[in-house]
């Protein structure tokens, strides 16, 4: 066992890991390598009742350190050796993220077959559950969910912009957007993730993603850019808005994709007709429309045309202080204004960032996966 150990530690990268921290030491926070047995004991032998989800990547169990950290615990279905060094570089790179809406890495187990991934616990469940299931108590009221998209879009700017080495999530959707016991929002799953050259403004790649999110540009050329991430970003957006699933086999043909179904009732202007009724009573129809309006624009099929992340962020964010001032009346000059001077939530936080890759899997679950 111990010399299996040391297999898999070796191959899964954990002298280049090693160097790293030894290198490093003291400058910079690195990522716990934690022992297998200290996963075990955190987890009862990864007992079944400690699941909280499985996906497409692997399968989710919640955990108890020693400290009596609660913390998910991310055992992966695929390992490629070709991919170990940029894995664990990203390991580390991503354990150093400081973001209130992005999940914080803590650490990686290197013993095992396949590498596992130690993240925070997030416990109030995805933005999904909130929205569509019907046995969930909670029911985001309109206040919050401009609050859940503004925070989102601010973690995702940050992500694409406010540090050196921009990083594109390419999996966006409410399944991946966590709620911690104050329903603050947190970006979650970094699986298949892309740190962009800075020398480049697209990369060709596998298409990977979640159909009913997924950007169809990127889906027709391979031509992966920040771009779409906003276009997955607005299908969020339509799911806050109207409640509705992002692909739904329910409903009738022409309106199975949401985005497709937004966007036309948004030309047709029936906007009021599509919104969920749950927050029609206490939201202000204008800061729907504005909002409903910046969903429409992410949603554009040509990605020149979408608006930037941090545009999207600033704008969301002018909406929502406005909305705490009660200042809906006024005029569209003072609000243009406004927006133009909002304080940016990217100011808020820096830190290095990065995401994990995975070429091998096209993934199309459309349920819950974290």
């Amino acid at each position: 066992m111990i010399k299996l150990k040391e297999q898999f530690f070796q191959q899964n990268g954990g002298l280049f890991l090693q160097q790293h921290i030894i290198k490093h030491k003291g400058s910079i926070e690195t990522a716990k390598v934690f022992t297998i047995e200290e996963l075990k004991e955190a987890t009862d032998n990864f007992d079944e009742g400690k699941i909280l989800g499985q996906g497409g990547q692997g399968t989710v169990y919640k955990g108890v350190l020693v400290d009596n950290r609660t913390v998910a615990i991310k055992k992966s279905k695929i390992s490629d050796p070709n991919q170990i060094e940029q894995f664990i570089n990203e390991v580390i790179v991503l354990s150093q993220i400081n973001h209130r809406n992005v999940v914080k890495l803590l650490g990686c187990c290197l013993e095992t077959q396949v590498p596992m991934l130690v993240y925070e616990f997030i416990p109030n469940g995805t933005i999904y559950e909130h929205l569509h299931d019907h046995n969930c108590s909670l029911k985001l009221t309109w206040k919050t969910r401009l609050r859940i998209a503004t925070e989102t879009a601010g973690a995702l700017a940050y992500l694409h912009s406010a540090t050196s080495t921009p990083i594109i999530h390419r999996d966006v959707k409410t399944t991946n957007i966590l709620l911690d016991h104050n329903l603050i929002a947190k970006v979650s799953d970094f699986g298949a993730s892309r740190i962009f050259p800075l020398d480049q403004s697209q990369l060709t790649t596998l298409v990977q993603g979640t159909l009913g999110y997924l950007d169809p540009e990127y889906f027709h050329t391979s031509q992966l850019t920040e771009k779409s991430d906003v276009y997955s970003f607005g299908v969020v957006l339509a799911e806050l808005l109207t409640g509705k699933k992002a692909l739904s086999f329910d409903r009738p043909e022409a309106n199975r994709n949401l985005a497709v179904y937004f966007v036309s009732s948004m030309k047709t202007g029936q906007l009021l007709n599509i919104v969920d009724n749950h927050i029609l009573h206490d939201a202000n129809v204008e800061q729907l429309t504005e909002v409903a309006n910046i969903a429409n624009r992410c949603l554009k099929v040509k990605g020149e045309e979408r608006p930037s992340m941090k545009e999207v962020a600033m704008e969301l964010e002018g909406l929502q202080i406005m909305g705490k001032h009660r200042w809906e009346s006024v005029s569209s000059e003072e609000t243009e204004n406004f927006l133009n001077s909002a304080p940016s939530i990217l100011s808020i936080e820096t830190g290095i960032h990065s995401g994990f890759d995975n070429l091998n899997q096209i993934s199309t679950s459309l349920g819950a996966g974290r």
